[in-house]
């Protein structure tokens, strides 16, 4: 039996539902092209982020100036610049390398801080050729005069200025931690977005004891980090519709991974982290233990096995919420020497 592995996101036809997300590996040409050669179905670039080219565009000001307050003369110190390639400038060079290079569609991923920062560099992304654009939602909501009527209204304007701006497909990557997740991803469809992708992960800061420094530290996910996408995706699939691109990220290590992911109701996998710790190769192996899985199981496509074990499908759905925690709680037996005698 042949197994069909294509599946549609975001309006793509695309050959296989396993995808890189944003990661060095998608920023990098070469390595673009060996994730495309082990079969990858699409990738995601790495996040352009407004921060960064303010902060360029600040230093620039500030070495050019530098010294102008106190001598006129030094005003003539340095030619005018007549063009200055910035972070955004080189973020759209490579997105335009990279549709050149590659045959499978390139998604855009853009993190900014204001409106007019995701509505320009929406706009100058899909200008250069972006197949598709992946906002990607990163706040942490520390400002006690905010509400969470407030997160969510900014964070809902920004997506309704992007969806205006840009006439190619628009996912939203979002976080787990809205107060109601169900009500605000269904307002995230309604201001425009085609897809979801769950979840983003904050990344979070630590502490060096002898320092006192923060220490920025990268944790690669886990296949264990699967476990809230899945919940959520088995929850909102029926919910949104089959009109609603949904794509799984955080814990796709395995085929056995994509499978479950796929089941509940993702269109798409994205991975990174098992990437980067086993090569882009190892699309091949995800993409094989996936097939025979589906095959020892007769499954003959994705479309088939799409949603087989979401809310609207499963025997019992509240499994998927209250009452998963009172059995998770008792699933739970203590080791057979920690038994009291």
């Amino acid at each position: 039996m042949t197994v069909d592995l294509r599946t549609r996101y975001l309006g793509l036809d695309l050959r296989s539902p396993i995808v890189a997300s944003s990661s060095p590996f998608t920023g990098d040409l070469a390595t673009a092209r060996r994730l495309e050669q082990a079969g990858v179905a699409a990738i995601v670039l790495p996040s352009l982020f407004e921060e960064e080219i303010l902060n360029e565009e600040l230093e620039l000001s500030r070495s050019l100036e530098a010294g102008t307050e106190q001598f006129a003369e030094a005003l003539g110190y340095f030619p005018a610049i007549e063009s200055y390639s910035g972070a955004g400038d080189r973020y759209l060079a490579r997105l335009e390398r990279t549709k050149a290079e590659l045959s499978i569609p390139v998604i855009a991923s853009l993190n900014a801080a204001t409106t007019g920062g995701w509505v320009r560099y929406g706009r100058l992304v899909q200008d250069a050729g972006a197949d598709a654009l992946e906002l990607n939602l990163y706040h942490v909501a520390a400002d006690p005069a905010m509400t969470a009527v407030d997160r969510e209204s900014t964070d809902l304007e920004m997506v309704a200025a992007v969806r205006a701006a840009v006439s190619i497909p628009l996912a939203v990557k979002v976080s787990p931690y809205y107060s109601a997740f169900a009500n605000f991803a269904t307002a995230v469809r309604r201001a425009g977005a085609d897809g979801l992708v769950l979840f983003n992960r904050f990344y979070q800061p630590d502490l060096d004891l002898d320092s006192l420094d923060i220490v920025n530290r990268v944790d690669l996910s886990r296949p264990s980090d699967l476990r809230l996408p899945l919940r959520w995706i088995a929850i909102m699939r029926p919910q949104l519709g089959p009109d609603t691109a949904l794509a799984a990220t955080s814990g796709i290590h395995s085929g056995t991974d994509a499978i479950k992911g796929l089941l509940v109701g993702a269109d798409v996998v994205m991975m990174t982290s098992a990437l980067l710790l086993n090569g882009p190769g190892h699309v091949t192996t995800v993409e094989s233990e996936m097939v025979a899985w589906m095959t020892e199981r007769e499954y003959e496509s994705v479309a088939q096995l799409r949603g087989s074990a979401s809310a609207a499908t499963v025997a019992d759905p509240t499994a998927f919420e209250r009452a998963n925690y009172a059995a998770t709680l008792h699933s739970w037996s203590s080791p057979p020497d920690l038994v009291p005698a």
